[in-house]
């Protein structure tokens, strides 16, 4: 199933799935009992591009904290339930727009109806999440060990489970660390649901090694048009999720807005501090809004040439640098003014945008 297939799924002010754009989500990692961190923390992350946030709820202070919350943010907030259902129910009251449930985990049918009939009132989707990790033991037996078949298996006995409650206001998460498990899982799944599929790779890692185990999966299950919402899932600030999310779904053209940084490896004719260099532009390029390439090339003789496909681009000599635009020099500075003459030129083009 297609993404531009599956059924379209409202979250607040927010649409999901129907074709409607690959929306990026994170999840707070402060205690969601306290308001003040867990509010600053999500102001953070809009600022950086997420579109919706997810936030733990462990206790009844932290679900009764979700209506002051709220208030506060301008994106969708999810409640993340493990266990009681009764938490599930006073996050609903309190104002969360979607929960995250495994109907597997929170009881007997009696509970999962509670807190189904408490969604169906505020008229919030469920999302249905299923890890490998928490995989019933009957189908581990079944599928002789944790498999993708497996865990597709039990994500749709979930869905079944609710649906049989007549509520299908459903998205379907199904996650692994096993990078080319996942991938097969939602190969599977997709060709056997209409529901939206939130994708992501579990337990990814650190910054480094997240980052590089989320892009190639979500990269291949993303490229093959699975896929309606995204997590990043690191070991780190959940700034730098969202930070990735959009560069991956821009590097897989499911994204425009937002300007592409490219540098050059460096090479034994640098002749600058081209890794910095490098860094500071990232960091400014967060300013703008615009949709353009801008290049940093180490070698002032051939990165215009190597870097003609940019829109816009600096190169460093000795003690002094180039700016110039679709390869073509417009004017030469001294190496210390390169970031400021940058800034200049990207102001001109916001300006004209």
């Amino acid at each position: 199933m297609h993404r531009d297939s599956t059924r379209e799924v409202r979250i607040k002010d927010r649409v999901i799935g129907g074709g409607n754009p690959v929306l990026i989500q994170s999840m707070t990692n402060t205690r969601t009992e306290d308001v003040e961190a867990t509010v600053a923390q999500i102001l953070e992350l809009e600022r950086a591009g997420c579109e919706i946030i997810r936030c733990t709820v462990p206790t009844m202070e932290a679900a009764q904290a979700f209506g002051q919350i709220k208030r506060r943010i301008h994106i969708p907030l999810v409640a993340d339930i493990h266990f009681d259902y009764k938490l599930a129910i006073a996050a609903i009251e309190n104002g969360a727009d979607k929960i995250r449930i495994n109907p597997g985990n929170i009881g007997g049918a009696d509970r999962v109806k509670a807190v189904v009939d408490a969604a169906r009132e505020r008229e919030i989707p469920i999302r249905i999440g299923v890890n490998s990790g928490s995989l019933e033991r009957h189908l581990v037996e079944k599928h002789g060990g944790v498999t993708a078949e497996g865990i597709v298996e039990s994500a749709l006995d979930k869905v079944r489970m609710v649906e049989e409650l007549g509520y299908d206001n459903l998205v379907i998460s199904i996650k692994s660390s096993d990078v080319m498990m996942c991938v097969k899982a939602h190969e599977l799944l997709a060709g056997r649901t209409d529901h939206p599929i939130h994708v992501g790779i579990t337990e990814s890692g650190t910054v480094q090694s997240g980052n590089i185990k989320s892009a190639v999966g979500l990269g291949i299950i993303l490229n093959q048009g699975i896929g309606d919402t995204i997590r990043v899932s690191l070991t780190g600030n959940p700034v730098e999720e969202v930070k990735s999310a959009r560069l991956i779904l821009r590097t897989l053209g499911l994204r425009k807005g937002g300007i592409e940084v490219v540098s050059c490896p460096t090479c034994g004719r640098t002749q600058i501090d081209l890794i910095g260099l490098a860094g500071r532009v990232e960091k400014l390029a967060e300013e703008y809004p615009l949709d353009i390439k801008v290049a940093v090339m180490g070698c002032a003789v051939n990165g215009p040439g190597e870097a003609k496909e940019a829109d816009l681009g600096i190169a460093g000599g000795i003690g002094e640098g180039l700016l110039f635009r679709r390869g073509e020099i417009i004017r030469k500075v001294p190496e210390e003014q390169l970031l400021d003459a940058l800034r200049e030129e990207l102001d001109g083009w916001q300006k004209d945008a």
